[in-house]
């Protein structure tokens, strides 16, 4: 138990302090307080995720440790996943040179919305980690892995990604940008591209996707796409 205690709290303190030099580095200031708040909801739900896999399923764990770009063992997904990260470091960038310079006007009960779809979004990714142990960060399949067709994989084929793009969504809102949301633009068609590239794998390696597939017609967002 002492080594979870460290092991989280280490965790938590090494995003933070990322998160932290990507936000108030930008804003000059440390007088943002979305970006505070921001932190302690963004870390705080990763960090509880991860305390549960840790305790509950430890081998998802470590296969959720395994990312980034060289992780990947496909040259389109380690371009997906670079592309990714540069999407994510221009976001949070830009959030804080919004707030530097006022480009934006955003409400307190906005921010407060943006905060809970953050949190909504890492719940959706509780309960896709709950349902199916294999959903590693990278994109492969497992020895007697099989196909999950239940919980919110019954709505959408790829939850964990619906998750990502509520969390996503909610991320500039909690930062008090609306310049923010236009990164997601950008960020969108790389989305899409690791989930189709993901799913010629799937469909090639993990007996019964395909039939999984015709039965679960939308990928994403349901009655959408």
């Amino acid at each position: 138990m002492n080594n979870l205690i460290i092991l989280t709290i280490r965790t938590f303190l090494i995003g933070a302090i990322v998160l932290g030099v990507l936000l108030f580095l930008p804003a000059w200031t440390l007088t943002y307080w979305q970006a505070w708040v921001f932190i302690v909801v963004f870390m705080g739900s990763a960090n509880a995720i991860g305390v549960y896999l840790y305790l509950k399923d430890p081998e998802l764990l470590e296969r959720r440790k395994k990312g980034g770009p060289t992780a990947e063992q496909n040259m389109a997904q380690k371009i997906i996943i670079s592309l990714a990260l540069i999407g994510w470091v221009i976001l949070l960038v830009l959030c804080g040179l919004d707030h530097r310079f006022t480009w934006s006007a955003v409400s307190l009960p906005v921010s407060l919305v943006g905060n809970v779809l953050i949190m909504l979004g890492f719940l959706i990714d509780f309960f896709v980690f709950k349902e199916n142990s294999y959903g590693a960060s990278t994109i492969e399949t497992f020895e007697d892995q099989k196909v999950i067709s239940t919980g919110f994989y019954a709505l959408v084929r790829h939850p964990m990604y619906m998750g990502v793009l509520v969390m996503m969504i909610g991320v500039p809102l909690a930062l008090g940008s609306w310049w923010g949301l236009a990164v997601l633009v950008l960020i969108l068609p790389v989305l899409i591209w690791r989930i189709l590239d993901e799913e010629k794998l799937l469909k090639k390696d993990l007996p019964g996707y395909r039939e999984y597939a015709q039965k679960v017609r939308y990928r994403l967002v349901p009655y959408l796409w």
